[in-house]
């Protein structure tokens, strides 16, 4: 008689939204047992031809998987798989692996796993975040090409028959690439963030995923039931038949109301006393367009230029930003695309740029900071967006501003820019909008001085939160202390809405509170113009809006602004979606 197994409910971080219940598949990333065999003189050459050969095969490979992603989910996932290219090619690796089999007269698959193994040791021990983004990389290309030496089989995500939902302890970005969706209807790893790789293709898939699950994989075993909640990040282990019933009416419910706020795609984001408020759609790539234009946003509140940086050798010219530049421009035409200039630093770091390792990154050489450091990059980037500001509607944005110095700087590089444009007789949008990114205390509180310099403002509010909390959003040891809703962060975000508008300019959110559904008749009462959130996001925030008077909002507001606590506040906004959104209210505590 076989046990039951008993129902497991754990916490971790949502990667991609939606719910999908069923069987696990347990995929185990093979380690190859590789034992140590010993060659004569004469059989060197013919290692170092298996060598080359199993090279070849694993960039054949890559650049295939390469080629199918960049077809189906656009270029610039492609491009994730260009770092993997760059490991096959890595001439310091073979000529170490090569020199090693010459001189130790191993088998060239003991000498390759030895020399990748080191590799990998001396990246784990470089406290960066590009650098244990590469180890991933190493990793996965390395077992690529162990596999081709000894002629092993894998690839199985690409060969399953039935729909499963995949449990790892990591997924590298050639695994997801060779899902099928129609199989694999969601995923859950023991590590990982909201940000990696993984993630991002998750929501390209439009399959739900939770990440950081920190042991998942030791506590389950092919077969098992799972439920996966990503929306929420919680992931139910042989659940009951009572909470499989629970999750079977959320999802029915779920997609309900999907369906139905997708027919809301066309109509206009209007308060039911006739204020009309801007959503925008953030974005990473210029493909996620379609995914703007499918959720029915009105423009993009965020474009964010760091990612065309990453994953290359070089740093992309001035005539590779124009084009993509222009070209979201004239595909989101009539409306309107705010650019970010580049931000790197903090989580984001790219190799070809030699930023330094920084004992604090998220508070060191960042954003503007880095951007007013090397004029050669930054007026590279204007001068493309200026010319790509004739194709369409484009406004532009500076990140991490804490004063009006670095504001003032910032200008006034633009406006060379814009004579040196002149000059060449190369037309660009002389009202182009200019803002500044709201995401630092000292920004908030003298919002008031910054207005007079800039046309709108835009909270970034993932920083703002971080920085004002003292609380490091990529640690998960103090995650319960990030709280959007907390006193001091509404204080900021009111002050920084009224400044604005004394100034007599508008101000966005494009943070991921902008997508919160719980915060979002708080912020339309404290006079947020302007929402900019994931596109899937979108429907649900014109549903509120739609269905609230600007009176109502501003009461809400009112009232959370006496409150003493994030939790208090959090549970009264709840409640109060609860009663004018019924079906997309959240469950109050």
């Amino acid at each position: 008689m076989t046990t039951k197994k008993k129902e497991l409910i754990l916490k971790g971080i949502p990667a991609s939204p939606g719910i999908n219940v069923g069987k696990v598949f347990l995929f185990g990333r093979e380690q190859y047992v590789i034992p140590r065999r010993g060659i004569r003189e004469d059989q060197i050459p013919n290692e170092v031809k298996r060598f080359k050969d199993a090279l070849l095969q694993t960039k054949n490979e890559i650049v295939e998987i390469k080629k199918r992603i960049s077809e189906e989910m656009g270029a610039e996932h492609g491009q994730i798989f260009s770092a993997h290219l760059l490991v096959i090619d890595d001439s310091m690796l073979i000529e170490e692996v090569v020199s090693r089999l010459k001189k130790d007269k191993l088998s060239i698959e003991y000498i390759f796993q030895d020399v990748i193994r080191r590799y990998i040791k001396v990246f784990l021990e470089m406290d960066d975040e590009y650098l244990r983004e590469r180890i991933s990389d190493i990793n996965d290309v390395g077992r690529r090409i162990l596999k081709n030496l000894i002629g092993a089989k894998e690839d199985v995500l690409s060969n399953l028959k039935e729909k499963v939902i995949v449990v790892a302890y990591d997924l590298s970005p050639s695994d997801t690439a060779t899902m099928h969706k129609k199989n694999v209807t969601a995923f859950v790893t023991d590590i990982g963030g909201r940000t990696s790789h993984t993630a991002i293709m998750a929501k390209s898939l439009e399959i739900p995923a939770v990440v950081g699950l920190e042991s998942l994989t030791k506590k389950v075993e092919t077969g098992d039931t799972i439920i996966v909640d990503g929306t929420h990040g919680i992931v139910v282990l042989n659940p009951s038949a009572k909470t499989l019933k629970k999750y079977e009416v959320d999802k029915e419910r779920i997609t309900a109301i999907e369906k139905h706020l997708l027919e809301l795609k066309d109509l206009p984001s209007v308060t039911l006393d006739g204020k009309t408020i801007e959503l925008a759609a953030n974005i990473e790539v210029p493909e996620d367009v379609l995914s703007v234009i499918a959720h029915g946003a009105a423009g993009i509140g965020l474009y964010r230029t760091e990612f065309f940086y990453m994953n290359r050798r070089d740093i992309p010219t001035e005539e590779e930003q124009f084009k993509a530049y222009s070209a979201v421009a004239r595909r989101i035409k009539p409306a309107s695309v705010i650019i970010r200039t580049l931000d790197i630093g903090g989580d984001k770091f790219l190799s070809q740029l030699d930023v330094p390792q920084q004992m604090n990154p998220f508070l060191g050489w960042r954003a503007i900071r880095f951007c007013l450091a090397r004029p050669d990059i930054f007026k590279a980037q204007l001068r493309a967006i200026l010319r790509a500001s004739s194709y369409g509607k484009l406004k532009m944005m500076y990140p991490m501003i804490s004063g009006v110095e670095e504001l003032r700087q910032a200008n006034a590089m633009l406006e060379d820019v814009k004579k040196d444009l002149k000059k060449e007789s190369i037309p660009f949008d002389e009202g182009m909008e200019v803002g500044a990114m709201i995401e630092v205390p000292s920004a908030a509180i003298t919002s008031d001085i910054l207005a007079k310099e800039v046309d709108f403002f835009s909270i970034g509010t993932n920083d703002l939160i971080q920085y004002s909390l003292a609380v490091d959003r990529v640690n998960e040891k103090i995650a319960y202390l990030y709280e959007p809703a907390h006193p001091a962060v509404l204080r900021l975000i009111k002050t920084v809405i009224e400044s604005a508008h004394n100034a007599g300019i508008w101000v966005g959110m494009c943070g991921e509170m902008a997508g919160d559904i719980a915060m979002a008749l708080i912020l339309l009462g404290l006079g947020l113009d302007e929402f900019s959130a994931s596109p899937i996001a979108i429907p649900e925030i014109k549903r509120i809006i739609r269905s609230v008077t600007l009176r109502q909002a501003k009461e809400i507001a009112q009232e959370s602004m006496l409150l003493s606590t994030g939790k208090e506040v959090e549970k009264y906004a709840k409640k109060r979606l609860k009663e004018i959104v019924p079906d997309l209210a959240l469950e109050v505590d």
